[in-house]
């Protein structure tokens, strides 16, 4: 040990837990297990004093009661059958044009994102529902389930997002603002998305055929229901983000108020049964225990790390790097999107961004653009084999037809989508802190 520097040994350390983690060792006790021993080996138990209150400032932060909420929320909406609705009718809606079941499934996709958040659910419902249709009339399975993938993961960015709140809080950047600045990104992955299947179904038209005419009667009937099913959730957007954006309520406020409507719509729909809202508690509940629980062993890692002074190595390695800050910017968006290949988002989120965080602040970059691109970078990590959760959950309900890689290749157009809207953001940075600077002004900071 007297050869080897501490700050190395912080680095030894980081290693040993990317392999236990590849090995596939719960990720929380990994981290806390990991922590206690290099922190005990090196620094002493009287350095661990510093972790129960470093704990009871997570469980006493008032912005991550938003996280239940939100996923309360979600899973309340997803059980209320607003997804089957809302694909029912955007299929009628764009059924007559050629690759109009994929453009409805990414309108949807874009709508549940901005109510639910819960990529997992949305993949699965818009997976037992729309995938059938569309292998039964004649779409590619390619790009049938790269749709379905792709757009079930627009709830890593477009706001509510868990993703965003917990960004936030690590990176000490108000979660309002980051939902402002989500939006034209997550509005701009949309469009391009409805590019790419629009193309595709031009250039390749036995690949996303239009429905038969007769199918779709767009009568008084029609958009009764489709104002029926498509109203709910736009007063939702409208409720829990617009009182964010324009200073209403906090984040965690929207969530409650969320939480609320979400109940009220699920008994509109005749879904709030007994056993729906028990399941929603006990799916929230081991949600969000996950979620701090990784959080609480990520504190304990990054206190040891610190206490090893693996930060300060870190930050002169990233700061001598060619190409200063552009170096940095390119080097940190490269490690994040190749961890994704491997680590879960959270990984990713409690264990790298806080090693990041401090070297863009000495750069001097907008944190809020650095958290944006930071999201961005993390949704693709939902659609990269081999641990890409998408792929799981749309695999798990998909008809045995479908192969897996079937799936690898549907998402790969859309990974590198993914990439060219975050290499548009890195070049435009307005792109994301336009829509925040004006909603300041507009409140008169």
């Amino acid at each position: 040990m007297d050869f080897v520097s501490m700050d190395v040994w912080a680095l030894i350390m980081f290693a040993v837990l990317m392999f236990t983690l590849l090995l596939g060792y719960p990720v929380a006790f990994t981290l806390g297990a990991i922590a206690l021993l290099f922190g005990l080996t090196f620094l002493g138990i009287g350095f661990l004093n510093l972790l129960p209150l470093r704990i009871w400032g997570i469980m006493t932060n008032f912005t991550l009661l938003a996280v239940p909420l939100f996923i309360f929320m979600g899973i309340v909406l997803e059980k209320s059958g607003l997804a089957e609705d809302l694909l029912e009718t955007m299929g009628l809606l764009f059924g007559k044009l050629r690759g109009g079941l994929a453009i409805s499934v990414i309108f949807v996709g874009a709508l549940l994102a901005a109510t639910t958040g819960v990529v997992g659910a949305t993949v699965v419902t818009m997976g037992i529902i729309a995938l059938p249709a569309m292998l039964k009339n004649n779409y590619s399975a390619v790009l049938a389930t790269g749709t379905i993938a792709a757009s079930g993961t627009l709830g890593q960015i477009i706001p509510p997002s868990v993703i965003l709140i917990l960004l936030g809080d690590v990176m000490g950047v108000p979660v309002g603002r980051l939902f402002i600045g989500a939006v034209i990104p997550g509005l701009l992955l949309v469009l391009i998305y409805l590019l790419y299947v629009v193309f595709v179904a031009w250039r390749y038209p036995s690949s996303a055929p239009a429905l038969a005419t007769e199918a779709h009667r767009w009568d008084w009937l029609f958009f009764r229901k489709l104002v029926k099913s498509v109203f709910p959730v736009l007063f939702l957007i409208l409720g829990v983000l617009g009182s964010i954006f324009f200073g209403v309520a906090s984040p965690t406020e929207s969530a409650a108020i969320g939480a609320i409507f979400a109940l009220i719509l699920a008994a509109v729909h005749r879904r709030l049964s007994l056993r729906n809202l028990l399941d929603a508690m006990q799916h929230t509940l081991r949600l969000t225990s996950m979620v701090f629980l990784i959080l609480i062993g990520a504190t304990a890692f990054g206190l040891v790390f610190k206490g090893m002074g693996g930060d300060q190595l870190v930050h002169h390695i990233f700061t001598n790097l060619p190409g200063g800050m552009w170096g940095f910017l390119a080097v940190s968006m490269l490690i994040i999107f190749l961890l994704g290949f491997f680590l879960d988002f959270l990984e990713i989120c409690f264990i790298v961004v806080p090693i990041v965080t401090p070297i863009a602040a000495h750069f001097g970059i907008d944190l809020l653009w650095f958290a944006i691109l930071i999201a961005v970078n993390l949704q693709t990590s939902f659609l990269t084999p081999p641990f890409g959760f998408s792929l799981f959950y749309l695999k798990a309900v998909a008809p045995p037809t479908i192969r897996i890689s079937m799936i690898y290749l549907g998402i790969i157009p859309f990974v590198i989508l993914q990439l060219l809207v975050l290499s548009l953001m890195l070049a435009f940075p307005q792109v994301t802190l336009w829509l925040p600077n004006f909603m300041d002004q507009l409140q008169g900071y």
